[in-house]
């Protein structure tokens, strides 16, 4: 039978694909530059308010405040990123010279105050055990990249596509600042004719969830990553900013940062600098890990009410599916299915 193109139904069917296809294809258009955007939506949506309170300083001028926040906002984030990539590329310089030196020479003799901890001697076994295999030494210095040129530029290339990617949401920032409310409100209309008035439940969620975990998750591993490379500085770790910046970057995982700080310690303990390990352990435990262990929860939990188990998740599972732009999309996606799951326990116990 021949299919009547002019009825209802065929139609609908024509329209949809056609959408379908307009979208998926925009979709992929716009696909490298959606972690991008998104930082940029991200970046607008937290300092807004001070967008907002400079706009009212200056009436009537938006492309001017607009301006000057992509400016502020570039500058706050550029100037310590540059300092720090500077400072890195010296203690990576640094780092990869005494691991070549480990690898032609093996590993230095064990401390002797070693043998004086508790299962000193085991430790001093399994030392000697590993220190007898220079082969394996040197392949376990050689997976870290560290002594590879070749590694190095790749490094380096992947440096650069992530400030292309920086320029890019700081271009995209501007726009937002200039035309946030007019998209906000789009957004908004859309969402609610197709999803109903829920739709204002899940946008704010995930308002609420993306300041929660700005603040909870990224500003707190950042403080922790700053106080620990002080610590680090004081009780003469070398490479004090490079293991600063790993302390950051493994802090924005829950509950992992002490690892950093805890080896450090028993290094410094293994070189018999016993009170420069024991400064170092009480301040990673009495300064450092309060902020991951206090101030971090309270942050999180109490805005989104959601319990810091699945934030914790949310970040790992998004970390796992989506790289760094995932520390937000995980635990926004969670606060979204449970703003759902808490509607519908309200329609159940209303029915």
């Amino acid at each position: 039978m021949p299919i009547n193109i002019d009825s209802p139904i065929a139609r609908r069917v024509v329209a949809i694909a056609f959408l379908f296809s307009i979208f998926g294809l925009t979709f992929w258009v716009l696909s490298p530059f959606l972690a991008a955007l998104a930082w940029a939506g991200i970046l607008a949506y937290v300092t807004w308010p001070l967008h907002q309170r400079l706009c009212r300083r200056l009436p009537g001028r938006d492309r001017l405040c607009a301006l000057l926040m992509t400016l502020g906002v570039a500058a706050t984030l550029l100037l310590p990123m540059v300092w720090v990539l500077f400072t890195l590329a010296g203690d990576v310089a640094t780092a990869s010279a005494t691991l070549k030196q480990l690898a032609a020479h093996g590993l230095p003799p064990l401390p002797a105050g070693v043998l004086a901890w508790p299962g000193g001697e085991w430790i001093a076994t399994q030392y000697q055990r590993v220190q007898a295999d220079p082969a394996w030494v040197r392949l376990q210095i050689d997976a870290l990249g560290l002594t590879d040129s070749s590694r190095l530029k790749v490094v380096a290339g992947g440096i650069g596509r992530n400030v292309a990617k920086f320029g890019l949401a700081v271009f995209a920032l501007f726009f937002l600042y200039r035309h946030g409310d007019s998209v906000l409100k789009q957004f908004r209309g859309v969402a609610t004719r197709w999803l109903g008035e829920s739709a204002r439940g899940y946008i704010q969620a995930v308002g609420v969830t993306v300041r929660a975990v700005v603040f909870g998750i990224v500003l707190t591993a950042l403080a922790q990553g700053l106080l620990a490379g002080l610590g680090y500085w004081v009780a003469g770790v070398s490479a004090p900013v490079l293991w600063g910046v790993i302390t950051a970057l493994v802090s924005l995982i829950p509950f992992v940062g002490p690892v950093v700080w805890i080896g450090l310690s028993l290094g410094l303990l293994a070189h018999g600098e016993t009170q420069a390990a024991l400064g170092l352990f009480l301040w990673g435990a009495l300064v450092v890990s309060w902020v991951d262990n206090l101030i971090r929860p309270l942050v999180i939990s109490g805005p989104t009410r959601i319990p810091f188990l699945l934030v914790f998740l949310g970040v790992l599972g998004g970390l796992n599916a989506f790289g760094l732009i995932g520390l937000f999309l995980g635990p926004v996606l969670l606060a979204v299915s449970v703003a759902i799951w808490r509607e519908w326990l309200v329609h159940a116990r209303s029915q």
